[in-house]
């Protein structure tokens, strides 16, 4: 779609919000959204209206909850995020560390869920967050089940570099993942942050194929890797099975 067409510009303005720019003036938007100031006024206008951006205090303006409302249909956004919580709620009493659930767009992975531990390392990840596959524990279990030619075009790809641990180089990587399809489990350590370490399992729908992934954040220096990989499988096969995964049936690997 042409950034210069209608739907283009309505949608520049939506993504002139992110993380880092939650509240943007008139102006601000326009500078993001590559717009003359008229035209922004104009789109913003419409999209108050409609409810998908809200005026604040002084002229600043917000991603609205009629946004939010729409969003919330996405099959793997609120559903799944509510099939999941009683299970992501017991692996965080469990744990009581950092608990993630995640979904693959592309080649990056996205959080819909996220549970803070009480007294657990910080980490770089909010609901709506994105990080690429390769760095984060739940973008590895998402890769590996993600059919060879995800991972040939993935790994031929640039790996971005967060730290000096993250792995940028393309064979480590296709190691890295066949472990996880051999295990189950994906470790990822130190890969965003150099002192965070999370163990992430798949989640698989009825028909068998990997449709998220689950997983704990623990600080590196202490991490308890066999102790947590049960929790964070039990949750993941909880959450599966939920979702009508019958473990009998046994899926394909590289599903």
């Amino acid at each position: 779609m042409s950034a210069q067409s209608a739907p283009g510009r309505l949608l520049a303005v939506l993504a002139a919000f992110d993380h880092e720019h939650t509240a943007l003036s008139l102006t601000a938007i326009a500078r993001r959204a590559g717009l003359t100031l008229t035209t922004a006024h104009r789109l913003v206008g419409a999209l108050t209206d409609w409810g998908a951006l809200e005026r604040g205090e002084h002229g600043v303006y917000h991603v609205g909850l009629r946004l939010w409302e729409v969003a919330a249909l996405a099959p793997r956004g609120l559903g799944l995020r509510q099939t999941a919580l009683p299970y992501l709620e017991d692996l965080y009493e469990a744990t009581h560390e950092n608990v993630q659930l995640a979904v693959r767009d592309g080649s990056e992975v996205v959080y819909i869920e996220w549970i803070s531990g009480r007294s657990a390392v910080g980490v770089r990840i909010q609901v709506g967050a994105r990080w690429p596959l390769h760095a984060t524990g739940v973008g590895l279990a998402l890769l590996a089940h993600g059919g060879p030619g995800l991972q040939k075009a993935y790994c031929e790809g640039p790996l971005a570099s967060f730290t000096p641990y993250t792995v940028t180089d393309p064979a480590v990587l296709r190691r890295e993942l066949a472990e996880v399809r051999r295990t189950g489990v994906a470790v990822s350590s130190r890969q965003v942050t150099d002192d965070a370490l999370s163990v992430a399992a798949p989640v698989r729908d009825a028909g068998g194929t990997v449709v998220a992934a689950v997983s704990v954040v623990v600080p590196e220096a202490d991490a308890q890797v066999p102790a947590l990989v049960p929790a964070v499988r039990l949750a993941a096969r909880g959450i599966s099975r939920a979702l009508g995964w019958q473990p009998e049936a046994r899926p394909d690997p590289n599903r």
